[in-house]
């Protein structure tokens, strides 16, 4: 009995989108397609801003320099999305807030 097997290479070959997603082709043959927005600063960008990544990471990165967004092959065969960034702003609200509701709390 024979058993097939099949080489697998991660490496990146093309990136491209379409209306809503993004598309990685593998040098292995391979497609990964994931929601846009996953990815909001490639969601945001504009045309030009997303034709123009480079390969990065010994060819298991995509580096998009216009808009500082860096992918790996890796996180997306995970499925995994873009960690929520909060500004600074929203962080002390956040905390203002939470403060707000303990002192409340503690007076009544």
């Amino acid at each position: 009995m024979s058993t097939l097997t099949h080489k697998v290479d991660e490496r990146v070959e093309a990136v491209h989108f379409t209306r809503d997603s993004l598309v990685v082709d593998l040098k292995d043959g391979r497609s990964i397609s994931v929601p846009l927005r996953w990815y909001p600063r490639l969601l945001k960008a504009t045309v030009k801003q997303r034709s123009s990544w480079e390969i990065s990471g010994g060819g298991y990165g995509i580096h998009w320099p216009e808009i500082d967004e860096d992918l790996s092959t890796e996180g997306l065969l995970r499925g995994a999305a873009a960690p929520i960034r909060r500004s600074k702003r929203t962080v002390k609200t956040r905390s203002t807030t939470l403060k707000r509701r303990v002192k409340t709390k503690t007076r009544t």
